[in-house]
């Protein structure tokens, strides 16, 4: 319906241009083609002479009209070539005609023209000449003279011009010659000349052929035998009457008619004066209407004559006598026409739909009236019933447009079947009748409306939930999306809740159902609006005004206002003096009721007491009396059960428990009585705060030590990369690296900038490429670059095909009903669900297309519950997911058995439903509801008594229980959580039943408070606990003799306190201690940084670039060109760039001494030359090519040890090295490996 409401402005759009814009195309389109062209042949290009596009011609806005003949030609839509439909034989549709012409008319819808068109017919050579005759026999005197002439037949030729007959020839011969000559008509004919005398006793037969010749390409001939027998003398031709015989005949004239008479006459005798009739030229149509009588010369009709189809008929007859002297003449026949066509009706449908809002003159079809016949004959009238809303409208020639009159309304009529009816003139007059069905399509006119504008409902408190209230229905007299109807509630509030958590519609039905049980007592009457809204575009809509009453049920007991439950201080015990008279007013039991009326109204009676007629109660006013005198038999504990009754119906009641005292001079005792009660424990909120504080601690500790461990695995795991992803230099000399205390250099001729720091952890270096002097030819980088993945394509080309492709479109109807994946949906749904949880997803296919197959989705009442499916489920029309709209309680109900309905968007739209049962599943919702021993209400203490000298499995009481759940949900069984002397009672698992699992004790307290714990066996178990008291004495002024003696209990939870504090102060502690180590870790760390900073080797006079740092130990190179050291692993690394000219010109022989250099590793302290003792210092000097190395100036040094030392610590060139000599106390790194071999020891004093 949708798509359908979008086309309906273009189609109104469309009649307006129509009747405004209507015209023909005074141009005509002529196209030339020769007959006989096979079906399917090329005749024009009408897209491109018209100007249309081709789109327009595939959306079928083009059509060809053709005025009552054959359908010749077709458009091909695809291309707007103009085709031959039916092979087309020129001489059958125009006969003779000079030019053949076919009309027809081109309808451009979208353009709203008639255009003309008209193919002109080519004659071409597709006929021979042919004689009505395949042999002639003429018989000729043997004295006929020469000169003679004998009329030949005259041979056919339907084809024109050069194409028709234009010569005949004879056999050669020696007595006939041929003479053709032109007639006033133009017609040739010939005739046959005796040239010499025939002689009969010669030859009496001669055979002749005649042969008749078109100019046609190619040349097309026909012949026919002529027979000449030579017989006596017949000088006397037959003649007749007149040249021309000329004769009119009604079209519906009958068979067998005589039409015309001939009369031929000839002079001779006997034989040769018998005449002989016959056709000398006729067409073949003509011969088949057309019958010569060859003896009377009677013309008469043999065929059916029609004016439309030849309004003449042409042709010549011949009379012969028997001696073979012929005479001829001409015959024409005119056809008058007769009123024998009826009209013929086109209908060309513009809309077979309209729109009910479509203005007047909006143009719905177009009707072309035909009348073959002629004249008046011919001439029409057109009508339609005048009752109709439309009119006809003459267009041009015989064209109309049926049109709108006045508006039209489809909620009167919804379609029309239009009777056309057209007459002619003729007489009689002829009449033909069509019918076009036109079908009206809704317009969104009509709102839904309501009965009446205002509903009045009632409904009783306390109703279920998901009850029905009412039902609201509103009238659409509109069609399909237009006459649905949604209803909705408008929002408003309900003091501070919105309306839509209380009432719910069924958007379908209109069916109000309520969400929630309404109270009288919270609000009397509910107000609110409905809307009514269609679904049309746009929508329209009404309102209405709902009041819902709600009537009061006697659903509230009467409220107990006094005596009250006994609170702090109070006893919840009355007083009464034993000297008190009768009529002396003891208290008074006040209560309210909440309900109204009649509901409200209390009374009071007094069900039961401990002496009957010892108190009395006022009937309306609650006033407790007593009735006598009370007696020493009278027992001290007075308990009367008042019931306090409403008046409803049914009627709800209440009562409490009044206990009566009598006594003079106990009520402190009694208020002392009534406080025993479980002690309140003071150190319980300690201990809670106490098991957070240890629970926090650790938490916070172990989650420190989990962060530092992973910092730790993540250095380790960084330091693990860098072993597996070190530089592999395969290829490079050996004597490119120099290693320093196991850490390994690689030296390099780069040429390259940086900035190193001394006992940096974090130095970075950029090794910029450029063109350097090096002793390492670096690889050559490849200069091509590629894609790093090529993805080729294996599979062969495929070789190029030629294909046409057709297109067709099929137009779907809606005759499939949405059909389920399965015929019965089972879902189970937990209780307690959130609202609006998905519950299940259903899924209807429909095989149509388009709007046809737009499923949707609605919940249909299927339920046995007294409430409506629509209040507790949801079904997203579109998607088909079910939802929930409230929690599910399964102890309200176990399942729920429905409908789901799945209609398609087709109209009629069908529809098919499918069950769906929803079970709820339990949930352990529900704690235990302890129903004994209760909440004291009735003005009693709730203690329970325990005789001291009761046994062992003593029954004191019994905790009754009850679960609302099922199955293991409501399992209950009872433990005995908390005890004032633990192991004195027990309690039945199973039974709740409480007993005594010893003997009493002196030392037992006088009060015992039990906590009683009950739960049930649901996952998660929830439990209830109750306190029982217990009071050990055998009577109850025992009890309050004794009460005094009820001291504080101990504490037992003093114990727990004490050790929770020290785990607190424990694991602080332990966390603390932890913190402090580890920061003064990381200041011993900071401090030897700092101290490696500080102690840094000062190298002066010699350029910075000559000397590499690497994990403390320096080392200093050789001056190649830009060198480069490089150490993989180490944090410490460091690297000097050297600095100045590339080139070095010495070698490790030729070493020039630069005195002043110093070297001290990095754990001696290195001090200026100025700044330090000759006589401390090892000197190492080059004498006459010799290294001596001297302690002060009197120590020497061999050659060999000094080469050594120079070349492990790769000092190149070698100069002067003075060492501290603190080396007695430190040992170098490589000064270990050095001395022992050449006899000395890192301490000795003489180093």
């Amino acid at each position: 319906m949708a798509g359908r409401r979008l086309c309906h402005p273009k189609r109104i759009l469309l009649c307006l241009i129509l009747v405004t814009v209507w015209e023909a195309s005074y141009g005509q389109i002529h196209y030339l083609i020769p007959e006989e062209m096979e079906k399917g042949s090329f005749v024009g290009d009408i897209a491109k002479d018209l100007a249309l596009n081709i789109k327009e011609l595939s959306s079928s806005e083009v059509q060809i009209i053709s005025r009552g003949m054959n359908q010749y030609f077709d458009l091909d839509l695809r291309n707007g070539h103009l085709f031959v439909n039916e092979v087309i034989d020129r001489e059958q549709i125009c006969h003779q005609m000079e030019k053949c012409l076919l009309n027809f008319e081109i309808l451009v819808k979208s353009k709203m023209k008639f255009f003309t068109a008209e193919v002109e017919i080519a004659d071409i050579n597709d006929n021979s000449p042919s004689f009505p005759v395949e042999e002639l026999e003429f018989k000729i005197a043997e004295s006929t003279g020469p000169g003679s002439r004998f009329l030949l037949p005259e041979a056919q030729d339907p084809d024109l011009g050069s194409n028709s007959l234009q010569s005949y020839y004879l056999s050669s011969n020696k007595h006939f010659s041929l003479d053709v000559q032109t007639g006033v008509d133009g017609v040739k004919y010939a005739e046959l000349v005796l040239e010499t005398l025939l002689d009969r006793e010669e030859q009496k037969l001669h055979q002749l052929i005649l042969t008749a010749a078109d100019k046609g390409d190619p040349i097309r001939s026909g012949t026919v035998q002529i027979h000449v027998s030579v017989t006596d003398v017949n000088d006397n031709a037959p003649v007749f009457s007149k040249s021309l015989y000329e004769v009119s005949v009604v079209e519906n004239i009958l068979k067998g008619s005589r039409i015309l008479t001939l009369n031929a006459t000839d002079v001779d005798e006997g034989i040769n004066s018998k005449i002989k009739y016959l056709f000398r030229k006729i067409s073949d149509k003509a011969s088949k209407i057309f019958h010569l009588d060859s003896s009377t010369g009677q013309i008469s009709v043999i065929g059916n004559l029609d004016f439309e189809d030849s309004k003449l008929h042409e042709m010549e007859v011949q009379a012969q006598d028997g001696a073979g002297l012929s005479t001829r003449a001409k015959v024409v026949i005119r056809i008058l026409d007769a009123n024998d066509n009826a009209p013929e009706i086109t209908i060309t449908a513009l809309f077979s739909k309209v729109l009910e809002g479509s203005p007047p003159g909006s143009a719905v079809a177009l009707i072309n009236i035909n009348d073959r016949d002629d004249g008046r004959n011919g001439e029409v009238t057109c009508s339609i019933p005048a009752t109709l809303p439309f009119l006809l409208r003459k267009s041009f020639d015989n064209y109309y447009s049926l049109e709108t009159d006045r508006g039209l309304d489809r909620e009167k009529v919804s379609e029309y079947n239009i009777t056309i009816t057209v007459t002619d003139q003729g007489t009689p007059s002829l009449s033909t009748t069509a019918y076009f069905p036109l079908e009206i399509l809704d317009e969104n006119d009509n709102p839904p409306i309501f009965t009446t504008t205002n509903f009045i409902f009632q409904i009783a408190e306390n109703n279920q939930r998901g009850a029905l209230i009412l039902i609201l229905k509103a009238n659409d007299p509109d069609f399909g999306e237009n006459g649905r109807i949604m209803y909705s509630i408008i929002e408003t509030n309900i003091g501070d809740v919105l309306l839509s958590s209380y009432l719910s519609i069924n958007s379908e039905s209109g069916a109000v159902y309520a969400l929630s049980s309404f109270d009288y007592e919270d609000f009397r009457e509910i107000n609110f609006q409905v809307r009514a809204q269609d679904g049309g575009s746009p929508p329209l809509s009404s309102n209405v005004s709902v009041t819902l009453l709600i009537l009061d049920q006697n659903d509230n007991a009467p409220q107990i206002l006094y005596p009250s439950l006994p609170s702090v201080g109070s006893t919840g015990v009355e007083l009464a003096s034993r000297s008190s008279e009768p009529g002396y007013l003891v208290t008074k039991v006040v209560a309210v009721d909440a309900d109204s009326g009649q509901n409200a109204w209390l009374s009071y009676q007094l069900l039961k007491a401990t002496e009957p007629g010892l108190f009395t109660i006022g009937l309306h006013t609650g006033e407790i009396r007593t009735a006598r005198f009370f007696l020493d038999k009278d027992s001290l504990k007075q308990n009367l059960i008042v019931l306090v009754k409403d008046n409803g119906q049914p009627s709800l009641s209440a009562s409490v428990i009044v206990t009566v005292v009598l006594a003079d001079s106990i009520p402190d005792v009694l208020t002392d009585l009534s406080s025993i009660s479980v002690p309140v424990d003071p150190q319980s909120d300690l201990t809670f705060y106490l098991v957070v504080a240890v629970a926090f601690v650790s938490c916070l500790f172990f989650a420190f030590l989990l962060v530092l461990l992973a910092i730790r695995l993540h250095r380790w795991r960084t330091s693990q990369l860098c072993d597996s992803q070190s530089m592999n230099f395969s290829g490079v000399p050996v004597s490119q690296f120099v290693g320093i205390d196991g850490v390994r250099a690689f030296l390099h001729s780069y040429c390259s900038n940086g900035s190193l720091t001394t006992c940096s952890r974090k130095s970075q270096i950029l090794f910029p490429i450029g063109s350097c002097t090096s002793t390492l030819e670096p690889p050559q980088a490849s200069d091509k670059s590629g894609p790093l993945l090529t993805l080729e394509d294996s599979s062969s080309a495929k070789e190029p095909q030629n294909s046409e492709q057709v297109s067709f479109t099929l137009y779907d109807i809606n005759d499939n009903a949405p059909i389920f994946k399965e015929r019965l949906y089972t879902s189970y749904l937990q209780e307690n669900n959130p609202t609006g949880a998905s519950l299940m997803m259903l899924e209807a296919n429909d095989l149509d297309w388009g709007t046809n197959c737009t499923v949707t989705y609605s919940i249909l009442d299927g339920n046995d519950l007294s409430v409506s499916v629509a209040s507790f489920l949801s079904v997203n029309t579109e998607t088909g997911v079910v939802y929930a709209l409230c929690p599910f309680d399964y102890e309200q109900f176990q399942q729920m058995n429905f409908l789901v309905k799945a209609q398609d968007g087709g109209s009629p739209p069908l529809n098919s439903n499918v069950s769906v049962t929803l079970f709820i599943l339990d949930q352990n919702d529900n704690t235990p509801e302890i129903l004994y021993p209760s909440i004291p209400t009735d003005g009693s203490t709730g203690v329970e008594l325990a005789p001291r000298s009761s046994e062992p499995g003593y029954l004191v009481t019994k905790v009754v229980a009850v679960d609302t759940d099922s199955g293991q949900n409501a399992w209950l069984s009872y433990q005995l959580l908390k005890a004032t002397e633990p192991g004195l009672f027990t309690i039945g698992l199973h039974t709740g039943e409480i007993r005594t699992g010893r003997f009493f004790l002196d030392k037992d307290a006088l009060k015992q408070s039990l906590v009683v714990l009950v739960k049930d066996n649901g996952q998660p178990p929830l439990s209830a606990s109750v306190t029982v008291t217990v009071v050990l004495a055998d009577s109850i002024p025992e009890s309050l003799s004794d009460i005094s003696s009820i001291s504080t209990p101990a504490d037992p939870q003093s114990d727990l306190t004490f050790y929770l504090v020290v785990a607190v102060a424990f694991v602080s502690c332990l966390f603390f201690a932890f913190l402090f180590v580890l920061l003064a870790l990381r200041l011993h760390r900071w401090r030897t940084s700092q101290l490696c900073d500080s102690g840094s080797v000062n190298f002066s006079g010699v350029p910075v670039s000559q000397f590499v740092g690497i994990d403390g130990v320096r080392a200093f190179l050789h001056s190649y060109c830009q060198e480069v050291s490089l150490t993989a692993d180490s944090r410490k690394s460091q690297i000097f760039f050297p600095i100045g000219s590339c080139t070095n010109t010495l070698t490790p022989q030729q070493v020039s001494v630069e005195p002043g250099f110093k070297y001290l590793p990095e754990d001696l302290n290195i001090a200026n030359e100025g700044q330090a003792s000759q006589e401390n210092f090892l000197d190492v000097s080059e004498v006459n090519g010799n290294v001596h190395p001297q302690v002060g100036p009197l120590a020497p040094l061999d050659s060999a040890a000094a080469s050594e030392f120079l070349r492990e610590f790769a000092l190149l060139p070698a100069s002067v090295l003075k060492f501290s000599s603190s080396l007695t106390d430190k040992c170098m790194h490589k000064f270990i490996d050095i001395y022992p071999r050449n006899g000395h020891d890192c301490g000795d004093e003489n180093i």
